[in-house]
């Protein structure tokens, strides 16, 4: 078999962790990157002298590489997605796909019509947790499904080119579709600016779903506490994935309430069950994933209309967002 080789595009905090993972697979090898940052050039052509590096994103794209990883701002992805697949490469894309629902309809029309694949880094999707938690959902286990609670918050890292809805709510909403296989047909936001407006750094999401399941999505880069959280309430059981808890990833509490002829409310209080997960990193799922699309032509789990998908509902967010309407009340709380 062939090697399939590889340009990562950036290198900065995903660059580096991708590359690690692609190069610890069979017959898959990372040959050139490429990154604006010439300093940052210098040092990994020094560190990795067989490495083809370049401040020139051209220079890779005209090169050997069969596919490119896209880990740079959101504000370039599109741009750069566009031209690696003009250049008949296989494209990666750090998540989210674009910063707009028509740029990521164009690179999804454009990926089907020079047969090449087009992937986005929706790394939760590929989680082995997030998959027990899948299995619990579409098997009926947990029943019919009310509410989902997710929190996605912690200290950091703002960022000065995206808000926080575009920044942390992708993983939350990818998760959301990958868990329930449909698209909200409502979305509600409320966010604030504190730190540097007009960039939003807390939000709630509020999302109605056609079956009249709700989920709650709060996103925050200003917390003490750092929370990665998802919470399923079911009318049999419910879930609670705790992504920052390795040894208890997934809780399944069988508890709840029923209604009575009353009608008057019961609950009921059962054991709490910790399934065991074989853990395996999921971003090397991810990276699997891809080179499997690649080689059998397949759709790989996060394919670019997912990452479509997950767009439309970032974008809907954030006109929703801008629609709302401020209104100052003027009279005063009484003494």
């Amino acid at each position: 078999m062939a090697d399939l080789r590889f340009g990562i595009i950036g290198w900065g905090y995903w660059g580096p962790k991708i590359a690690r993972n692609l190069d610890s697979i069979a017959h898959a090898t990372v040959t050139a990157v490429a990154d604006m940052d010439k300093h940052r050039v210098a040092l990994l052509a020094g560190q990795q002298p067989g490495l083809q590096v370049t401040s020139q994103v051209e220079e890779l794209l005209c090169s050997d590489v069969d596919a490119v990883v896209i880990a740079t701002p959101v504000r370039t992805h599109y741009a750069l997605a566009k031209q690696a697949l003009l250049h008949g490469k296989h494209v990666l894309v750090e998540k989210p796909l674009t910063a707009s629902v028509a740029e990521a309809e164009e690179l999804v029309a454009l990926a089907r019509q020079v047969d090449r694949v087009l992937m986005v880094g929706h790394t939760f999707e590929y989680s082995p947790a997030v998959n027990e938690l899948r299995k619990l959902v579409q098997s009926g286990e947990l029943g019919k499904i009310y509410c989902v609670e997710a929190e996605r918050v912690n200290l950091g890292l703002f960022r000065r080119d995206i808000n926080v809805i575009w920044d942390l709510a992708p993983h939350d909403v990818s998760i959301l579709l990958y868990l329930f296989g449909q698209l909200p047909e409502q979305v509600q936001v409320q966010a604030n600016a504190h730190l540097l407006p007009p960039i939003h750094d807390v939000a709630h999401l509020d999302l109605g779903f056609p079956d009249g399941m709700t989920a709650h999505i709060h996103v925050s880069w200003l917390h003490p506490c750092k929370l990665r959280r998802v919470t399923v309430i079911g009318d049999a059981r419910m879930v609670v994935y705790d992504d920052t808890n390795p040894a208890e990833m997934i809780k399944i509490y069988n508890k709840g309430a029923d209604v009575n002829a009353d009608p008057v409310v019961s609950y009921r209080h059962g054991a709490i069950t910790i399934p065991h997960i074989d853990w395996i990193e999921p971003l090397r799922l991810e990276c699997e994933d891809f080179i499997r699309a690649i080689r059998t032509g397949t759709p790989p789990r996060a394919s670019g209309e997912v990452g479509l998908s997950v767009v439309r509902v970032l974008a809907a967010a954030q006109d929703a967002l801008n629609q709302q309407l401020h209104t100052l009340v003027s009279d005063t709380i009484p003494a």
